[in-house]
């Protein structure tokens, strides 16, 4: 059964998207980020670029011909999709394809609509009885302060 992770209270959802595309890519999985729209795709790939400062995350669009050997995965399309690992939604619904894959993130930032969609979604697996994992990564941040 899919296992949810939840990552809340975040300042920056694309920058958090960033940083787990980064870990993910490091320990060898295969992340598929879905995007809201096109614009965000673009200013997740321009991001990416630069992510870590000192370098980049490989990543690619599905359709790209190196699709089946790059890490990360970026459209605000579900399909076409090799094989990978980890969804990360960043659509304020829940994807109805999300099971196909073994793993889903959703990012909460600290904005209350956000909130309120996470919430939402949230609910949705809860209810379905799937495995859930949160990450309050405020809490983190004021450790570190």
């Amino acid at each position: 059964m899919t296992q949810i992770d939840f990552y809340t209270h975040v300042q920056s959802k694309l920058h958090t998207t960033c940083q787990l595309c980064a870990k993910a890519a490091s320990q060898g999985s295969r992340l598929f980020v879905y995007t809201p729209d096109a614009e965000t795709t673009r200013e997740l790939d321009r991001l990416l670029w630069t992510t870590p400062a000192t370098g980049f995350v490989p990543h690619c669009r599905p359709g790209d011909p190196l699709a089946g050997v790059t890490p990360v995965l970026v459209s605000e399309h579900p399909d076409p999709l090799p094989h990978v690992d980890v969804l990360l939604n960043l659509h304020p619904d829940v994807p109805t394809f999300f099971s196909r894959f073994p793993r889903v993130i959703e990012i909460v930032t600290t904005d209350e609509a956000d909130r309120h969609q996470g919430r939402t979604r949230y609910r949705f697996y809860r209810d379905r009885g799937y495995e859930m994992r949160n990450h309050n990564l405020g809490k983190a941040r004021r450790a570190a302060v």
